[in-house]
C-alpha cells in the first residue's frame, strides 16, 4: 500500500527523512517555522543537510498549515527534544507537535515518533495528547509507533537511507506496516524492536554510551595534563591494542550526546535509581569548557602575557565541525570563562550565520579578514576551512606571528608547528 506520509518538523532530522520518502511516496512536509518553509519551497536548505537537487527530486508539499496533515495516513514526528536550564527534559516541542497532529488526525492513521525520549514517553506523554486533541482512541481509531532517529549532522556518508532503522509499533500488525514503510526507502534495512519502550531505550543509550566514553577520555586528559603527558600520543599508543575503543577528548555539545543522557537519568531517578556513572560523565563533559579557558589563562600568565585586556581569537562556535548549527554548543563555555578573566574574545566561524550567533548567545561573529591580531588562538571547532589553511593561517592571526595556540581536538599536525608558537591541546 502506498502511504501518504506527513513529516512534522523539518530540521536536521525531519528534512532528510522527508526527502528520502519524497523520492518514493507523496509527502506533506510540515513545520511551524514559516521562514523554513519559504526557503525550502525556494529549493534551499540552510542546514546544508540536503542539496537543492535532492529537494527538486523529492515530491514534498511544504507547508506551515497543520490542516494539510489530514491528508496523511502515516505521520512521522521529528521535532527537537531539548533540556531546560535545570537539565531536565523539555517535552514542549513534542507535546505541541502532538497537539497539531491530534487536531488533524485522520481515522486509521499511524503516528510514528522519531524524537529522542526516555522509555515510556511515547505512550505516557504523546498518546494522551493525541487522544485529547483528536477525540479518538489510540489502538482503535489510530495507532502509534516509534523509530529513533540516527541522523548524524554533516555526515554525507552515513545518511538516513544507509543506516539500519530501528522500528517498533504498538501491535504486531502496526509494526509490520511501520517496518514495510521505512524499508521502502532505507536501503540498510530495518530492525524490528519488540516494543516501543525497547526502541526508545535503544536510542537513548546510543548517545549515553558515547557520552560516558568521551567523559572517560576527558578525565584522562585532565590527569595527563597534570602529569605533563600529551593525551593524543597516549591514545595513539594505546590504540595499537585490538580492543581499545577509539574515543578522544573534546567538547560535548549539540542536541544528542550532550542532551540525551539527561532523558535517561530523569527516568531512572523517577523510578528510584540514582545513575551515578552517567551523571558523573555529564558533569565532566559539562565542565570541560571552563577547564580549557582556565588552562589558557595559566599559559598566558606563564608566557608573560597580561591576562586582563588580552585578546583571544576563537575559531569556531558551532557544536561540531562542518555544520552551521550553534544550538547547545559548548564553545560558549570557553568564551564566557575567558570573559570572566576580562579577556577580550573575538569569535569567527566558517559555517555559522552571524544572526544565529547573536540570537543564540549574543556573540558577534567576525569575518576572518576582519579579526584583529591576538595574543592567543583557540581552534575550538575544526571546520574543513581551518584544517585546509593549517598552521599558516593560525600563525597569521597572532601578534608578531607568535603566541599561544589551543588546539582543542588535537587536529593540527605537531610536525608542522612553527617554533614561535606555544601549543596546548587536550
Amino acid at each position: 500500500m502506498d502511504r501518504k506520509i506527513g513529516v512534522v518538523g523539518l530540521g536536521y532530522v525531519g528534512l532528510p527523512v522527508a526527502v528520502a520518502f519524497g523520492k518514493e511516496h507523496r509527502i506533506i512536509g510540515f513545520d511551524i517555522n514559516e521562514n523554513r518553509i519559504s526557503t525550502l519551497i525556494q529549493g534551499t536548505d540552510y542546514t546544508n543537510e540536503v542539496t537543492g537537487e535532492e529537494l527538486r527530486e523529492a515530491s514534498i508539499d511544504f507547508t506551515s498549515d497543520g490542516a494539510k496533515l489530514k491528508e496523511a495516513d502515516f505521520v512521522i514526528v521529528a521535532v527537537p527534544t531539548p533540556i531546560n536550564e535545570h537539565k531536565q527534559p523539555d517535552l514542549t516541542p513534542l507535546i505541541k507537535a502532538s497537539e497539531t497532529v491530534g487536531k488533524n488526525l485522520a481515522k486509521g492513521t499511524i503516528v510514528v515518533f522519531e524524537s529522542t525520549v526516555y522509555p515510556g514517553a511515547t505512550e505516557e506523554v504523546c498518546v494522551p495528547v493525541l487522544e485529547k486533541f483528536s477525540d479518538m482512541k489510540c489502538g482503535v481509531d489510530f495507532f502509534v509507533g516509534y523509530s529513533p532517529e540516527r541522523i548524524n549532522p554533516g555526515d554525507k556518508k552515513r545518511t538516513f537511507t544507509t543506516i539500519t532503522k530501528v522500528v517498533s509499533g504498538q501491535t504486531p500488525e502496526v509494526l509490520e506496516i511501520v517496518a514495510a514503510t521505512y524499508a521502502s526507502v532505507v536501503k540498510a534495512g530495518v530492525y524490528k524492536a519488540s516494543s516501543i519502550k525497547v526502541a526508545e531505550a535503544a536510542k537513548v543509550i546510543e548517545n549515553t554510551q558515547r557520552d560516558v566514553n568521551i567523559a572517560l577520555m576527558n578525565e584522562l586528559a585532565l590527569i595527563f595534563d597534570r602529569l605533563d603527558i600529551d593525551t593524543t600520543e597516549v591514545l595513539a599508543a594505546a590504540g595499537t591494542k585490538w580492543n581499545f575503543l577509539n574515543f578522544s577528548p573534546g567538547l560535548v555539545g549539540g542536541h544528542c550526546i550532550g542532551v540525551d543522557p539527561y532523558y535517561l537519568t530523569h527516568k531512572a531517578q523517577a523510578v528510584g535509581y540514582q545513575p551515578d556513572v552517567i551523571l558523573a560523565g555529564r558533569r565532566i563533559n559539562d565542565d570541560l569548557g571552563k577547564f580549557i579557558a582556565r588552562t589558557l589563562v595559566k599559559k598566558m600568565i606563564k608566557a608573560g602575557i597580561g591576562v586582563q585586556g588580552a585578546k583571544v581569537t576563537v575559531l569556531g562556535l558551532t557544536f561540531k565541525e562542518n555544520v552551521p548549527d550553534l544550538r547547545n554548543s559548548k564553545v560558549i563555555d570557553v568564551i564566557r570563562e575567558l570573559q570572566e578573566y576580562d579577556v577580550e574574545v573575538q569569535v569567527t566561524d566558517a559555517e555559522a550565520n552571524a544572526k544565529d550567533g547573536l540570537r543564540e548567545y549574543g556573540v558577534s561573529l567576525i569575518e576572518m579578514d576582519d579579526l584583529e591580531k591576538a595574543d592567543a588562538v583557540v581552534l575550538a571547532v575544526p571546520h574543513r576551512e581551518y584544517l585546509e589553511k593549517g598552521w599558516d593561517n593560525v600563525q597569521s592571526l597572532l601578534k608578531d606571528g607568535s603566541g599561544i595556540v589551543v588546539d582543542v581536538k588535537s587536529v593540527l599536525p605537531l610536525s608542522e608547528k612553527p617554533e614561535a608558537l606555544k601549543l596546548w591541546r587536550l
